[in-house]
């Protein structure tokens, strides 16, 4: 009886950990469909912002600050029980890498937007290598996202559930930027890029597993990555973002990962 009890827990686990991990592809895939027809909601692409990218823009804040950041402060925690000189230098703030991913994401932009104002020819070399340096960060970006779908810092399918709301949410968010800045060259190759970087970032969390301590930094790069590429797109002036819309996805948000 004991025996059969054991191995009945067994299967239960293990088809847990398929269950899982088959979502974890399944969200992938859908997550690099966003970028693929993001494209085709043309009710997007209007002035004043649509409120349904505000609306993604709030709740995606609203994940870094309710959910991410918390889970930061677990991560430092993890961080401070690790040895090695490379984890030992983020010790005194594991906060110092999302200001890390917020600044590079920062310079990024300001690069395209330097190169905008300048007004260089789209096929120009200045002009492609600024693509391809946006598509590279970006590529990585969507990397890691992949890569977290399958190790994140809270195991278990409703983590992963609202992991993977608040980053399609964000993709939406980010999509509409990049062709807005990029326009042909993104919907020709970039869009291909973005969504294959998704799914190699799953296949590399199949394939590979990382300390908890180095999975705090990439959570923590990330946590900045969002709160930096999505307050850019609802600041500018031009944009004429909807106030309402973003306090309400924030809001409605943060009450569902209070309330799960």
């Amino acid at each position: 009886m004991g025996v059969q009890r054991l191995f009945a827990i067994a299967d239960t686990s293990v088809l847990n950990i398929s269950l899982t991990t088959l979502l974890a592809l399944i969200f992938a895939i859908l997550l690099a469909l966003v970028h693929l027809f993001g494209g085709q909601m043309r009710f997007l692409d209007v002035i004043p912002r649509s409120q349904w990218l505000s609306f993604a823009g709030g709740a995606s804040v609203a994940y870094v600050f309710v959910h991410l950041l918390p889970e930061l402060n677990q991560g430092q925690r993890t961080i401070e029980q690790t040895e090695g000189f490379a984890i030992a230098f983020l010790e005194s703030h594991v906060y110092l890498v999302a200001l890390l991913g917020l600044t590079v994401f920062y310079g990024l932009e300001h690069l395209v937007k330097v190169s905008r104002q300048n007004k260089q020819k789209p096929g120009s070399l200045l002009s492609q290598g600024i693509f391809w340096l946006h598509i590279g960060s970006f590529s990585f970006y969507n990397l890691l996202i992949g890569y977290l779908l399958i190790h994140r810092e809270e195991p278990g399918i409703e983590s992963l559930l609202f992991f993977f709301i608040a980053m399609a949410l964000h993709f939406f968010v980010n999509d509409y930027g990049l062709r807005e800045h990029h326009q042909d060259a993104y919907h020709r190759v970039g869009r291909w890029v973005l969504a294959s970087a998704i799914l190699c970032g799953w296949a590399i969390g199949q394939a590979t597993e990382i300390s908890p301590a180095a999975l705090a930094v990439l959570f923590a790069f990330l946590s900045g990555g969002i709160i930096l590429n999505v307050i850019k797109e609802e600041l500018p002036e031009e944009r004429q973002s909807c106030f309402w819309a973003f306090a309400l996805g924030a809001i409605a948000y943060a009450g569902l990962l209070i309330l799960g």
